[in-house]
């Protein structure tokens, strides 16, 4: 009995030593699990069971129990009981995990939109896509790819997957509970969105990449040496802990903090500008921040990606989330479907051009996929690039957004190609050599 005692002594110990140590980890998990909840099921359409079964099952992630509230428009999540964190889904602005500076009624703007009607098949138009027979495809060679990219559905994961070959549809699928509409998180890929923004301002003439940084905490530091190209670049220079296994600089932005902008904005330099490559959401998000100073009014900074970016594409399943404060989450929050998602590889593919009018100069694409120093070829201004190889199978052309869990839109200019492929699981359980290689071997 004495024994037995001691053994069940020990276990308490022992269970309250790992409850202590990983206390704190409850609040990134339940935040998670209730965000990702909110979104998925008020701005995605999905059903919440969808959402807990297939996209909370991440490890640690499962362990949270959700529960939605419909008159609310809430998610809140617990991990057994504990650590209740709560979203709230905000018409136009999406799903944000509430605290204690969360007021309803602080935030009363949200973008305004503009959905035109048009008779323009898609990707540059609403109207359904031509079904035009390529004489130059290897459709066979496409199918032969696409099914590549389903074949082991329980580790590979692919949900959605789209090829444009010159502005053309010639593949789609999906998988049960998604289709063309389904908005997709694109964690990572709204990267590359924020940061097409500035290519906007600069082609507007509003805004060069070479100017200082305008954060008045470090004009008198070395950081006021940062400018925008630096940011852009991911080489800054300053501190910042992209660790998504626990509590750190970037789990504390995205689950946590009011206002995402200012987390970067408080790093201190680790480095001068350039001596180092160090990918941040941090970053992007204060580029968000900056995004912001360039406008008079909170409303115009809203509307401003919609209105020179997102709209004017035609991309209106879009939305982009922001935080407590009103900010977006450039670095990780936007929805939109497969199909948008292309649109917005096309226009890169066409170097800003849509419709016959001029986004940002095409020169914007050669600064986006010029290497960073310290990047190994494989970042250039918030997109990714094939520049040294890493894919050796596909074109070194080839640059892409990518977002967590194997969100990606690739463009191979030297091909005329935009792939979309959206899933739950990235490398090495998706080939991205692999099936793309399959893919350019189908086309001239």
């Amino acid at each position: 009995m004495k024994l037995l005692k001691r053994v069940l002594l020990l276990l308490v110990v022992i269970i309250g030593v790992v409850v202590y140590l990983n206390y704190p980890k409850l609040n990134i998990i339940s935040g998670y699990a209730a965000k990702n909840v909110a979104s998925g099921v008020f701005l995605a359409h999905r059903s919440a069971a969808s959402m807990n079964q297939y996209d909370n099952s991440a490890p640690l992630i499962e362990i949270a129990s959700t529960e939605i509230n419909e008159s609310e428009q809430s998610a809140s999540s617990t991990v057994y009981g504990m650590m209740e964190r709560t979203a709230v889904y905000r018409d136009g602005l999406g799903a944000v995990l509430i605290n204690d500076d969360y007021d309803p009624k602080a935030l009363t703007i949200k973008p305004q939109r503009n959905q035109p009607v048009d008779t323009i098949p898609y990707p540059y138009g609403q109207a359904a896509p031509l079904d035009t027979v390529l004489a130059d495809v290897d459709m066979d060679q496409i199918n032969k790819a696409i099914a590549m990219a389903f074949a082991e559905p329980e580790t590979q994961k692919t949900r959605t997957f789209l090829i444009l070959y010159k502005g053309h549809l010639i593949a789609e699928k999906y998988i049960d509970g998604f289709d063309k509409d389904t908005p997709i998180l694109g964690w990572s890929m709204t990267k590359s969105v924020l940061a097409t923004c500035y290519g906007i301002l600069e082609h507007q003439g509003k805004l060069e990449m070479d100017w200082p940084a305008p954060i008045p905490e470090w004009k008198d530091d070395e950081r006021k040496n940062i400018t925008l190209d630096h940011l852009l670049r991911m080489q800054s220079g300053l501190a910042w802990d992209e660790d998504y296994t626990g509590i750190s600089d970037v789990t504390r932005m995205l689950f946590l903090d009011s206002d995402m902008t200012q987390a970067q904005r408080d790093k201190k330099a680790i480095a001068k500008p350039t001596e180092i490559w160090n990918y941040s959401s941090g970053t992007t998000n204060l580029l968000s921040g900056i995004l912001k100073q360039q406008f008079r009014s909170h409303q115009e900074y809203l509307d401003f990606p919609y209105s020179a970016l997102i709209d004017k594409i035609g991309m209106y399943s879009m939305v982009m989330e922001a935080d407590i404060a009103g900010n977006y989450v450039g670095s990780s929050y936007a929805w939109a479907s497969t199909r948008d998602w292309a649109r917005f590889g096309q226009l890169h593919l066409d170097k800003g051009n849509w419709n016959g009018k001029q986004l940002f100069d095409a020169s914007w694409i050669d600064y986006i996929t010029t290497p960073t120093v310290n990047s190994n070829g494989t970042y250039g201004a918030h997109f990714w690039l094939n520049a040294e190889g890493k894919y050796p199978d596909v074109p070194r052309d080839m640059f892409s957004c990518n977002g967590f869990e194997g969100q990606h839109v690739f463009m191979i200019p030297s091909k005329d190609l935009v792939v979309v492929r959206t899933g739950l699981a990235e490398e090495p359980y998706f080939d991205v050599n692999g099936v793309l290689s399959n893919i350019v071997k189908a086309v001239p």
